[in-house]
C-alpha cells in the first residue's frame, strides 16, 4: 500500500553523509521543498520550520527556524551551521502559530551531515590507490567520500571503484586497492576536530596534459564537475602524478606546465591560494633504459621539488622510502606513511600548526675547501642528517668531463654532506641526488622527523 507523503518534504539540499565546505567557522546549507497536509486541506497559517541537531543526542546546534513558506505549497531556507558534526537536519510543518512544535506535522530529515573541509584527490595510479595486501585502515564517521555513483558515503577502500558510476572518465580498468587518503583524512580529523570530505578524481596512467586545462584537460573538466556536485568549494588538492611524464618529450617541460596548471585551477576555483599537497615520485623498480631514462625521472622529481620551493601554497612530501606492492605502486604500509606525512604537512602548512613537516631539501652545493670535495647544505633539518646507508651510492656529479657516481660521502655538522670525488671538477658542474628511476632505497634522513631527503637533479655547484 502506498501512503501519500505529507508535511514538509525536502527536494533540494545536501545528501545523507555529505560534507559541506566550511567558510571560517561555519557552513551554509540551502534547503527547499514542498509542504502539504495529511488530508489535503489548506490551513490559514502554514509554516515550515527547520533545525539542525547533534546526531549524538546533545540537542540542537541550530534551533527551529521559520522557513519562507509559500501558499503554493513550496518552502525554502538558508541555515548557517557551525563547523563540526555529525549533524541531523530536521523539518516540520506547523498548521498555525498556536500549534506546539512537538505536535507539528512530520518533515523530511537528512542524516550524517558534517561541516568541515573537502579535499580533492587528483593524479594517477598512486593517487587512485593500488596498494595490495592486508592492512588495518578502518573507516571512521566524519571522514566521508563522494563516490563515483554521485552519492556521499562513509569513506572506505577502494576509493576509485566505479559501481553505478556517473563519472566513467576516471574509472580504472581493474579494481583498485588501498590509497593514502583515508589515513590522511583520519589524521586530519583527529588533529582539527572537524569532518573531512574526499573527492576521488584520479586516474591511473594519466599524464599531466589531461589535468592541465591549457592542454587536453579532460580529467580536469571531470574534476571540476565533481567539485560542482559537492557544492563548488574545496579546501585543497592532494596531487600525486608524474610517472607518465618521465620521458624525453614531457619531462623537460613538467615544471612549466605544472605551474600553469596550478595557476588555472586557482583561477577557476576562485581561490588564488588553493593549497596543493604533492608527493614526490617514488621509484620504478623495473626501469632499465639507462642514464637517459634516469634523467627523465630526475627532471620530473626536480620539477616537483622546485614547484614546492617557488610556488606559494605548493608543498611536497617524499616517498622514496615507501614499500611497493609491485614495480611502481606503493603498498599499504607505504600508503599509511604517505597519508600521515600529507596530514602532517597540511597541519603545518595549511592549518597553521607549529609542527615540523618539511623534508630535508638541498639548499646549496659548493666546492669544498679541500681539493676534490663538494659540500651540500640542506634546509629543513629538525634533528640532524643521518646516513641510513653510509655506503650507498646516492649522489652523482656531472661536469665538462662527463657523468660519474660519487662513491664516498659523509655527514658533516648535522645539516651538511661532504662528497669526496675521485677526480677534480672540470668547468661548470652539477650534482644529483637519488634522481634515478630506481635509486637507492636508503636515502639520507632527518633524525628529527624521520623524513628522507627530497630527490634533486641538476643543481649547479657554485
Amino acid at each position: 500500500m502506498t501512503t501519500r507523503t505529507f508535511g514538509a518534504t525536502i527536494t533540494e539540499g545536501p545528501q545523507h553523509w555529505a560534507i559541506v565546505q566550511r567558510q571560517r567557522e561555519s557552513g551554509t546549507i540551502a534547503l527547499a521543498g514542498e509542504w502539504s497536509t495529511r488530508d489535503g486541506s489548506r490551513p490559514d497559517q502554514p509554516t515550515v520550520h527547520a533545525r539542525v541537531v547533534h546526531e549524538d543526542g546533545r540537542g540542537a546546534v541550530v534551533p527551529w527556524i521559520r522557513c519562507a513558506t509559500g501558499e503554493d505549497g513550496t518552502w525554502s531556507v538558508r541555515l548557517e551551521v557551525p563547523e563540526g558534526g555529525l549533524y541531523r537536519i530536521e523539518t516540520c510543518l506547523r498548521l498555525n502559530d498556536l500549534q506546539p512544535m512537538e505536535l507539528a506535522a512530520r518533515g523530511d530529515m537528512i542524516h550524517h551531515i558534517g561541516i568541515g573541509d573537502i579535499w580533492v584527490i587528483a593524479g594517477q595510479s598512486n593517487a587512485t590507490g593500488y596498494g595490495r595486501g592486508a592492512v588495518s585502515d578502518s573507516p571512521e564517521t566524519g571522514v566521508h567520500l563522494l563516490r563515483h555513483n554521485g552519492r556521499w558515503d562513509l569513506a572506505t577502500h577502494p576509493f576509485n571503484e566505479s559501481t553505478d558510476t556517473v563519472q566513467p572518465l576516471n574509472g580504472e580498468p581493474v579494481n583498485p586497492g588501498h590509497s593514502p587518503y583515508l589515513a590522511f583524512a583520519k589524521e586530519l580529523k583527529k588533529a582539527t576536530g572537524i569532518p573531512i570530505g574526499l573527492l576521488q578524481t584520479a586516474l591511473g596512467g594519466s599524464p599531466l596534459s589531461r589535468w592541465n586545462p591549457n592542454e587536453d584537460g579532460d580529467l580536469y573538466r571531470n574534476m571540476m564537475e565533481v567539485v560542482g556536485a559537492a557544492g563548488g568549494e574545496i579546501k585543497g588538492v592532494l596531487w600525486y602524478q608524474g610517472c607518465s611524464d618521465c620521458d624525453s618529450e614531457n619531462a623537460p617541460s613538467y615544471y612549466r606546465r605544472f605551474a600553469l596548471m596550478v595557476e588555472r585551477w586557482r583561477q577557476d576555483t576562485g581561490d588564488d591560494k588553493l593549497p596543493f599537497l604533492s608527493v614526490q615520485l617514488n621509484r620504478n623498480a623495473a626501469y632499465s633504459e639507462g642514464i637517459e631514462g634516469d634523467r627523465c625521472w630526475g627532471l620530473v622529481r626536480e620539477a616537483q621539488r622546485r614547484a614546492a620551493e617557488r610556488i606559494e601554497g605548493v608543498e611536497i612530501v617524499p616517498s622514496l622510502d615507501s614499500p611497493l606492492s609491485d614495480i611502481i605502486h606503493n603498498g599499504p604500509a607505504g600508503n599509511l606513511m604517505i597519508g600521515w606525512r600529507l596530514a602532517n604537512t597540511a597541519l603545518g602548512a595549511v592549518y597553521g600548526k607549529a609542527i615540523p613537516h618539511r623534508a630535508p631539501n638541498l639548499a646549496l652545493a659548493v666546492r669544498g675547501e679541500a681539493e676534490q670535495t663538494v659540500l651540500l647544505q640542506f634546509d629543513d633539518i629538525h634533528g640532524q642528517l643521518f646516513a641510513v646507508g653510509p655506503g650507498e651510492r646516492i649522489f652523482s656529479i656531472e661536469d665538462e668531463k662527463g657523468f660519474h657516481v660519487v662513491d664516498r660521502w659523509q655527514v658533516r655538522e648535522g645539516s651538511r654532506i661532504e662528497l669526496i670525488l675521485s677526480r677534480p671538477l672540470e668547468g661548470k658542474a652539477f650534482v644529483h641526488g637519488a634522481f634515478e628511476a630506481n635509486p637507492s632505497a636508503f636515502p639520507l634522513l632527518d633524525t628529527g622527523t624521520q623524513l628522507p631527503m627530497l630527490s634533486f637533479y641538476g643543481v649547479e655547484i657554485e
